[in-house]
């Protein structure tokens, strides 16, 4: 939220995607709403539909769900290519355009959307615009055994998140993000960042590199670290340890690439492991 971005949690399902996401909404005093994307999902369900009001002989705009702080978008990969394309512009540009007006999205604003592997049956794929419009993948993976003894001993009679409590509210989250864009990017880094990211575009194993929008949100990412670290400045350790969640989901392989067992955190990884780092110059 700090990267003014938007998360894409994606695992097998069982293993904590909806609950973390609704554990991340809950932690914050926001509005939050959910939204269960199935196959039958209308586009208007989620933006919000123009209709017309008897009693006042008008036409009246009834928001969607889309209009909250904080929206969590369960198996967004459900839904037909037509919904998730209703998610395009309130993602990219904080707003919601019907029937020719345009409603602005309230401040933060951030989607945290969970998605079953495609392999699954009943699964769209999400297209090339949408997931690079996620600032982040994170899979979750199986809990260590020790972990799922833990959970079955203190989460088998209860609900953990009915004692969870808000830590902070929508003006401190406004704040903190204000601050969080005064965290000095040198020049050096720049140029570090835009190494890594035009890596993955020349590897022949790869089609479709990471895009400029890529790039951008890579360096947000890096600046909401560094702020929570407690720096003023980023740092080459910044772009490293975030190049694999914040680019691998935009890459697109080439078949052969694919049939070889290459996945896209490997190309990342490579790219960041080949690009000779540029330190900053603290003066």
């Amino acid at each position: 939220m700090l990267a003014e971005g938007h998360l894409l949690l994606e695992d097998v399902p069982g293993v904590g995607k909806t609950k973390l996401a609704k554990a991340l909404a809950q932690s914050l005093d926001c509005s939050m709403r959910r939204i269960q994307f199935t196959p039958d999902l209308l586009p208007s369900d989620v933006t919000g539909v123009t209709i017309f009001d008897p009693e006042t002989r008008e036409f009246r705009f009834k928001r969607g769900a889309i209009f909250s702080n904080l929206v969590v978008g369960d198996e967004i990969n459900r839904a037909s290519p037509k919904t998730q394309a209703a998610l395009l512009e309130c993602m990219e540009e904080r707003q919601v355009t019907v029937d020719g007006a345009t409603y602005l999205l309230p401040p933060p604003f951030m989607v945290i959307a969970t998605q079953n592997p495609i392999e699954m049956e009943g699964t769209y794929p999400l297209p090339e615009a949408q997931r690079d419009r996620f600032t982040a993948r994170v899979a979750l993976g199986y809990p260590s055994p020790e972990a799922e003894l833990t959970m079955m001993e203190n989460h088998g009679t209860s609900d953990p998140l009915n004692d969870l409590r808000p830590v902070c509210d929508a003006n401190t989250v406004n704040a903190m993000i204000a601050y969080t864009r005064t965290v000095h990017v040198s020049d050096a880094i720049k140029h570090y960042t835009l190494d890594v990211v035009s890596a993955t575009r020349n590897q022949a194993s790869v089609r479709l590199g990471a895009s400029p929008r890529a790039s951008l949100q890579l360096l947000r990412c890096a600046r909401a670290v560094a702020a929570l670290d407690g720096r003023e400045f980023v740092l080459p350790d910044d772009i490293q340890y975030l190049a694999v969640p914040v680019l691998a989901h935009r890459l697109i392989l080439t078949t052969e690439s694919t049939i070889g067992g290459r996945d896209a955190a490997r190309v990342v990884s490579e790219a960041v492991a080949h690009v000779p780092v540029r330190h900053p110059n603290r003066g």
